[in-house]
């Protein structure tokens, strides 16, 4: 996937789960992006945020260390 619309669809995200109430939208964000996005969406999103996340709205940010990271293939 492109790293724009990567960059768009998780903001998208982080922008609905600021309109939710609760606290914790941080783990919220995670737990959609790890429901619904396939391990080499999250592997990118990962990557992206490890090079400094340039574009992401910062509660992605906040969320990737709850994002389930991809199982590795042995």
């Amino acid at each position: 996937m492109s790293p724009d619309k990567m960059i768009r669809m998780a903001n998208q995200i982080a922008t609905f789960f600021k309109t939710q109430p609760g606290e914790d939208a941080p783990a919220k964000v995670a737990a959609h992006i790890s429901d619904f996005w396939e391990p080499r969406m999250r592997a990118q999103l990962h990557d992206h945020v490890a090079t400094g996340g340039a574009g992401l709205d910062a509660l992605v940010i906040a969320a990737d260390a709850r994002i389930a990271r991809p199982r590795e293939r042995a």
